[in-house]
């Protein structure tokens, strides 16, 4: 319609009408369709996810609802609430290697069950605790007593961490800090890479977005299998829209090669992405920003004459490669600390990621408090216990507090591209116009500054 693309997003008997006058798509929709529609308004709740409006408008989502219903059947089946914990599992732990006694058959079904919720959990919005359930949930045929032992400490994370947010920010990240490397494949045997675009994919209407995403992995995270683990984090613009933890299928004996697979996991899964985008109308702004913490993968990818002596993840390398040379991604080096897709492979403590947690997921504390309603049944965490727990952990992380309050900015120094946040300044660019490269054919430029601002789109729910 016009400059602008609406949405009728559908679930069984569930909508939900994204546009700039949802009102009169339900209106034909009733009048001329003759649809029975109820509840229909902004959305407040669907699918298990809240909808609401910070303090300065901004619209927000959580699965507060779905968390409070996961603690309160918790606590009817076990009597009390979780024991808090500010992290899913503890650093290090293996929960393959566990030798407690088998659970009986009556266990093994609330253990299912009890996974089977968290599972949803992370599908609206608590990629926090992917790594913990995705370990735990391989065990669900023939789980133990130290595995209902760990899947009650997330539950004990959920109950002390709760309402974690997820803040829709539509302005674009400052990605001018990072040169965009001009290399000369024409002499390699990605000469003629292109990115595919779809014939039948709709006019692209709107502003543009850009995409970013971010990428790690867990050498022999089984120790069992000795299998690694893959963490992906995608972005649009500055909101986190996928997430990925995942068990890689093959064995690898080196950091680099199970980062190789990380890469080309994530390539995949970027090229599925910009197709769904396109055929959705969204126009896409360049390649994708695609940052991992290995340098050696970085280089080797990045740059076009760059050799493979590992012929065991060789179809990896190319396809990354490939990838890069068509412009379907830019590939760069982050600094491991500053990788939040280190949530996504590692059991972690909280001080560890909290400085690349917080602004996607804590950014207002007040949120993780319980409400007066909460505090009244009888809730185990009190808000001074978070307020207390959120001062220590910026403290110790030296994260700088900033004012919520309505027309104040908050600290986003993650998702904004900062000078502190993210980029390492292992690939930041001088106030050059031109950087010379060591080889012939081949710059570096940086790109300008995207001061793009936030789409005018509301959101409708019916059912």
């Amino acid at each position: 319609m016009g400059d602008h693309c609406e949405y009728i997003a559908v679930c069984v008997d569930d909508l939900m009408i994204v546009g700039r006058d949802p009102g009169s798509i339900i209106k034909a929709l009733m009048e001329k369709c003759q649809f029975k529609l109820k509840g229909t308004g902004p959305t407040e709740f669907h699918l298990g996810c809240d909808f609401f409006r910070d303090e300065e408008g901004v619209l927000c989502y959580a699965p507060k609802k779905h968390i409070e219903k996961i603690l309160e059947n918790y606590r009817r089946v076990f009597g009390t609430w979780p024991k808090p914990a500010t992290s899913p599992l503890t650093t290090g732990d293996h929960p393959e290697l566990d030798n407690s006694e088998l659970l009986n058959e009556d266990d093994q079904k609330l253990y299912q069950s009890l996974i089977g919720a968290l599972q949803w959990v992370i599908q609206i919005g608590r990629f926090d605790i992917q790594t913990a359930v995705m370990t735990l949930s391989r065990h669900r045929a023939m789980p133990r007593q130290g595995h209902l032992d760990r899947v009650k400490r997330i539950h004990g994370h959920l109950s002390k961490m709760r309402h974690a947010t997820i803040k829709i920010r539509t302005d674009a990240p400052d990605h001018s800090n990072i040169p965009v490397k001009l290399h000369d494949w024409e002499h390699s045997c990605c000469a003629d890479a292109k990115e595919e675009i779809p014939l039948d994919a709709p006019t692209p209407k709107g502003k543009p977005v850009t995409m970013t995403l971010f990428f790690d992995a867990n050498l022999h995270h089984d120790l069992i299998s000795g299998k690694s683990v893959t963490g992906i984090l995608h972005q649009l613009n500055k909101t986190p829209i996928d997430w990925c933890s995942k068990l890689q299928s093959t064995v690898e004996t080196a950091t680099f090669g199970s980062e190789c697979v990380a890469a080309r996991t994530c390539t995949e899964q970027v090229i599925d992405l910009r197709l769904a985008l396109r055929h959705l109308g969204v126009p896409i702004n360049g390649a994708t920003m695609a940052l991992g913490d290995n340098e050696s993968v970085i280089n080797s990818a990045a740059i076009p004459h760059s050799k493979m002596h590992k012929r065991w993840v060789a179809l990896s390398y190319h396809r990354v490669r490939h990838a890069v040379a068509a412009g379907i991604i830019n590939i760069h080096h982050i600094a491991g600390k500053k990788n939040p897709a280190d949530i996504l492979s590692k059991h972690w403590d909280l001080p560890s990621v909290w400085n690349t947690m917080k602004p996607l997921l804590f950014w207002n504390w007040k949120l993780m408090a319980p409400n007066a309603e909460e505090a009244k049944e009888g809730s185990n965490v009190e808000k001074k216990d978070v307020a207390e727990l959120v001062s220590k952990l910026d403290a110790k992380c030296n994260v700088k507090a900033t004012a919520q309050g309505k027309g104040q900015k908050n600290d986003h120094a993650l998702i904004e591209g900062s000078d502190n946040g993210t980029i390492s300044t292992v690939i930041q660019s001088t106030n050059q116009s031109r950087i010379p490269s060591s080889r012939p054919r081949t710059d570096v430029r940086p790109k300008g500054k995207d001061t793009r601002s936030n789409p005018e789109h509301y959101v409708e729910r019916t059912s």
